[in-house]
């Protein structure tokens, strides 16, 4: 449960947000720029972190000091849930045990690189909801060569068993002997989505990787090693998902909110 905290100066909780120094802040402020659940604040006003939604030019501001937002470069071999009836290694022992953050989507055993691991709820929740379409690039290894009727095939959608499924963008990275590189965006993340829609145009993979979760690119983190998100990567992400003004529509089960900060809960 979030432990209630004394309201602060709006200037003290953007600056400490990543949004500048605290006299760049109070400028933004006497701009008029910045708003507290909706409504424009003057300098002096204070805001309870936890608990209100800070925006600054109609954007949501992560504020929350309980929020953990983790990048993780997931290896190969450990699966993306919270346990495991198997015993394989899971992606929870990879990052700290405390404060508690939890898998955004799913990564499968075989496929590795970019996992959001977070307690925010709602942004979790929208990340994942096909509803905000949230764009993911992978790059594939593959044997063979990436043909040009392949590719149209995969950008006018192939019949898979659970439904259609089609590429946003499919390119061709560069090749050698018999393998190629190929990268291709989607917009939804089914069961090994990219593994079946390849083998449906007669390319099987031999390595996967998801490189890029809507504006957030993996970086060079190592496989196994995580990073926290940085304010600005953070806004990003509301920005991608819809987060800005606290009056917007929430995905459907989402779990939390602005009244509890928007926490994952067990």
């Amino acid at each position: 449960m979030t432990q209630e905290r004394k309201p602060e100066r709006v200037q003290k909780v953007l600056a400490a947000a990543g949004l500048g120094s605290r006299r760049a802040c109070e400028e933004l402020i006497a701009a008029g720029r910045v708003a507290v659940d909706g409504a424009t604040v003057t300098l002096g006003a204070k805001v309870d972190p936890t608990s209100q939604v800070v925006t600054v030019d109609g954007e949501r501001v992560a504020t929350n000091p309980d929020l953990v937002h983790l990048l993780l470069n997931k290896p190969l071999g450990v699966v993306t849930t919270v346990t495991d009836p198997q015993g394989r290694p899971t992606v929870m022992g990879l990052v700290p045990a405390n404060p508690r953050v939890y898998p955004v989507g799913r990564l499968d055993q075989d496929t590795e690189g970019l996992l959001i691991m977070t307690n925010d709820g709602e942004l979790a929740n929208r990340l994942a909801h096909p509803r905000y379409e949230v764009e993911k690039t992978y790059v594939a290894q593959v044997r063979g060569q990436l043909r040009r009727r392949a590719v149209r095939t995969l950008l006018e959608g192939v019949d898979l068993e659970d439904g259609p499924a089609r590429a946003r963008s499919v390119r061709e990275l560069g090749s050698a002997a018999d393998r190629t590189l190929v990268e291709i965006v989607l917009a939804e993340g089914r069961k090994r989505e990219v593994r079946r829609m390849l083998a449906a145009v007669g390319i099987p993979v031999e390595r996967l990787a998801r490189v890029k979760l809507g504006p957030l690119p993996l970086g060079d983190i190592s496989p196994g090693k995580y990073r926290p998100l940085t304010g600005a990567e953070v806004r990003d992400l509301y920005r991608a998902v819809g987060l800005g003004s606290p009056d917007a529509p929430q995905a459907d089960g989402a779990r939390g909110g602005a009244g509890d900060g928007g926490r994952v809960r067990p």
